[in-house]
């Protein structure tokens, strides 16, 4: 669903065999007002839980559809990436808005989720950050690694938005990752969750986004903004890379904030302030 943690190699927890995520499993728990109230669909494996929910749109579902599914074979992510999803590990969900806001200001919706996933593993006593535009990291050990990340999808037709699917990826009862993602992803199970429960930790996100959401609609994406600012590291020193491939640029800078169209504002050592829409944005350090 998101890019980044969750490609091939990785297994989840060898003890967690029934924990369930199916609607009725996650409905006890349930604090929302609509979303996931109505309909919730829960598969086996399927292709991409995004998928589910837009074909879902396209006949006509209404807002507040949950998609959950224990494995995918088509996850994807960011820029292409793909996430192989181990089945029964973890929470692959997708959800269905139909938001009263303008076409222009639904790029920021994707800060929103990642601000209220953050608020959600905060308030179960998670360490956790977000880092732009669609990653949720986690705090431990000494290190900072990826713990869930955010796919947003919309339908649009000029300034009208037909619809937007949210997918979000979080990494709960995984151990071992692709060695190549070793350093990169983590687990709640690994940054010491215990007694987790999917359905719970669902349940929780789903409320939690259910009310950023309310605010989104009522306040527009200086809403979105201020939840993803409040879990954000701001002030640290990093490179982007836009403009694809080939022919892009490279930009470094200090990361300020985000604009009002969900831009990360990044400025260079000139005191210019550059607008990163797309691309890759690392700490130098990593880079």
């Amino acid at each position: 669903m998101s890019d980044g943690p969750g490609r091939g190699g990785d297994e989840p927890d060898p003890a967690v065999i029934d924990d369930p995520i199916d609607g009725d499993a996650v409905s006890r728990h349930l604090a929302t007002t609509w979303l996931g109230r109505a309909r919730h669909i829960h598969l086996a494996v399927c292709a991409s839980t995004n998928d589910i929910a837009s074909a879902e749109a396209r006949g006509g579902a209404a807002q507040g559809l949950v998609v959950t599914a224990d494995a995918q074979t088509s996850g994807r992510g960011r820029l292409g990436r793909v996430w192989h999803s181990p089945a029964g590990a973890n929470i692959y969900v997708s959800v269905l808005l139909r938001p009263r806001r303008p076409a222009a200001e639904i790029p920021p919706v994707t800060l929103l989720a990642g601000g209220a996933v953050a608020a959600a593993l905060s308030a179960l006593g998670f360490d956790v950050r977000v880092k732009w535009p669609n990653d949720v990291l986690l705090a431990t050990g000494g290190h900072v690694r990826k713990v869930a990340g955010i796919l947003t999808e919309a339908q649009t037709e000029g300034d009208r938005v037909g619809h937007v699917v949210v997918g979000i990826g979080l990494n709960v009862h995984t151990r071992r990752f692709a060695d190549d993602l070793a350093d990169k992803a983590t687990s709640l199970a690994l940054a010491g969750g215990r007694g987790l429960m999917r359905a719970r930790i669902l349940a929780h996100v789903l409320a939690t986004f259910e009310a950023a959401y309310d605010r989104f609609q009522a306040r527009g994406a200086a809403a979105a903004i201020e939840l993803w600012e409040a879990h954000a590291s701001l002030g640290v020193r990093c490179r982007a890379r836009v403009g694809g491939a080939t022919g892009g640029t490279t930009v470094e800078g200090i990361t300020e904030g985000v604009a009002a169209d969900g831009a990360l504002e990044l400025r260079d050592d000139d005191g210019v302030v550059h607008h990163i829409v797309a691309g890759e944005v690392v700490p130098v350090t990593e880079a």
